[in-house]
């Protein structure tokens, strides 16, 4: 990948690390009230669920970001970390933070939606 290419992700890693940073209007979602009518309380537990799926998402996102930042920073950005093959350009363009091909992903993606693979894995291949 060429070096305006390393720089222009580079550039698109610290945006999306700063947008999730800056988020944070979800938070305010999961605070406990009470609410006297039963509806009110259903919404409310809904709105705090969503809320805590959202934050969940976004940290992992973060996670994420940062992992490719580091792999940009020690020279193995754009490499598979499970097949040890070049990702696509196109891919990264795409996806910045990719940090498997396609093939790999679909793979890991097959795996946790049957649950041969936990968030465990998945952390752990990130931080690799």
């Amino acid at each position: 990948m060429s070096a305006i290419n390393l720089h222009t992700i580079r550039l698109a890693l610290e945006a999306k690390r700063k947008e999730l940073l800056s988020g944070g209007s979800d938070r305010n979602e999961i605070l406990i009230e009470t609410a006297a009518d039963e509806f009110d309380r259903m919404q409310q537990q809904l709105n705090r669920e969503v809320a805590l799926s959202n934050l969940v998402r976004e940290s992992r996102l973060l996670r994420d970001v940062e992992a490719a930042s580091a792999r940009l920073a020690n020279g193995t950005f754009g490499t598979c970390l499970q097949c040890d093959e070049e990702i696509p350009e196109k891919r990264l363009k795409a996806i910045p933070w990719a940090a498997h091909c396609v093939a790999c992903q679909e793979r890991i993606d097959r795996q946790r939606s049957t649950g041969e693979v936990g968030e465990a894995k998945h952390a752990g291949e990130i931080a690799a």
